[in-house]
């Protein structure tokens, strides 16, 4: 393909994600607009190098399919590593669980092309399956198509942690996280209130931060109390503290801070500080009680990481219309082949 055509659609597409990204990075489409914007690069810059780089972006494809062979390994280490840190729960076990599956689909994925193989490779090789392969094809099939929605949503949750954003707040929310021993904050909010306080000291103008995290039952004070003394530990003045205390879920935190911002006068311009991995559904949930804010992601351990991004993609395709969709894309790309295939045996 023409090279200048090849990069006028990479640019195209990029155009048409930044479009949609500026009037609205919470919409879940801007994580498919990303990724073929992503895509369309590729063959854009092969064209543009010449002959010796696409020799390295076949390299670069046959590395990235031996990656693939290492993730389950990877994954089902990082789960066992959770448990040994974090507990044995559900939650700390969906890394061990989606290593095993995707090691399950990939072995599967061997057994199908191994019999298409076998089948002779004739073009229509859906014609010659047996109902084993289709097995095979079924289970291969949905795992692929669940990792690459997995990594497209994982891909959009990276580019929002990277972005460049502004640095003048007028309030800054601090998403509260569970209590230690009841009264002292955990390494994981530490590190939210740590990041809070850094846009708070690199701020311009005059900053209000709202800490927000109600008292849970096995807690002796609020959340938001045990941040607030954090925060004046570290210098913080009292009067640039306004604690948000009366919530229990990640909404209320939201909705009692906007009742707050809302009531005072002057500029609002609002970002809300949360672990990286939680910032895209902690934005979605602003959009949709009307709270505009910017999202800014504080460290987590790595260990951590691939577990809570998991639970942050479950609780987004948990959303009736999402689910929908994930469901009919499933359909589309997969059922629907395999009903031919069983049609034409």
């Amino acid at each position: 393909m023409n090279t200048s055509l090849l990069v006028t659609i990479s640019l195209f597409c990029w155009l048409f994600f930044l479009l949609f990204f500026n009037y609205d990075r919470c919409r879940y489409r801007n994580c498919l607009l990303l990724f073929i914007a992503l895509c369309s690069t590729v063959p854009a810059l092969c064209s543009l190098a010449g002959e010796k780089a696409t020799r390295m972006f076949y390299f670069c494809i046959i590395l990235f399919c031996i990656a693939l062979l290492i993730v389950p390994v990877f994954l089902i280490h990082n789960g066992i590593l959770m448990m040994k840190r974090e507990g044995r729960s559900l939650a700390n076990m969906l890394s061990l669980l989606l290593g095993l599956v995707i090691g399950f689909g990939e072995v599967s994925t061997f057994l199908f092309l191994l019999w298409v193989e076998n089948s002779g490779g004739s073009g229509r090789l859906v014609s010659t399956l047996e109902h084993t392969a289709l097995i095979n094809y079924l289970i291969s099939g949905t795992v692929i198509y669940g990792s690459v929605s997995f990594l497209i949503f994982m891909l959009y949750s990276v580019f929002l942690m990277i972005i460049p954003r502004k640095s003048d707040f007028d309030y800054i929310i601090i998403h509260g996280a569970g209590l230690l021993s009841g009264d002292r904050v955990s390494k994981l909010l530490q590190d939210r209130i740590d990041k809070a306080i850094d846009v708070y000291l690199k701020d311009p103008s005059p900053t209000i931060m709202i800490p927000s995290g109600g008292q849970g039952g096995d807690e002796t004070i609020s959340e938001a109390e045990a941040m607030s003394r954090y925060l004046l530990d570290k210098g913080i003045p009292e009067y640039r503290i306004i604690k948000e205390d009366q919530s229990a879920t990640t909404m209320e935190n939201l909705e009692n801070c906007k009742k707050i911002i809302d009531s005072m006068e002057g500029r609002k311009y609002t970002t809300l500080v949360t672990s990286n991995y939680h910032v895209y559904r902690a934005l979605r949930y602003c959009r949709k009680i009307g709270l505009d804010c910017t999202g800014i992601g504080s460290h987590v351990a790595f260990y951590y990481w691939p577990s809570a991004l998991i639970r942050e993609f479950v609780a987004i395709h948990n959303e009736k219309k999402h689910f929908l969709l994930f469901i009919a894309g499933w359909i589309l790309w997969i059922i629907m082949p395999m009903l031919y295939a069983l049609h034409t045996i």
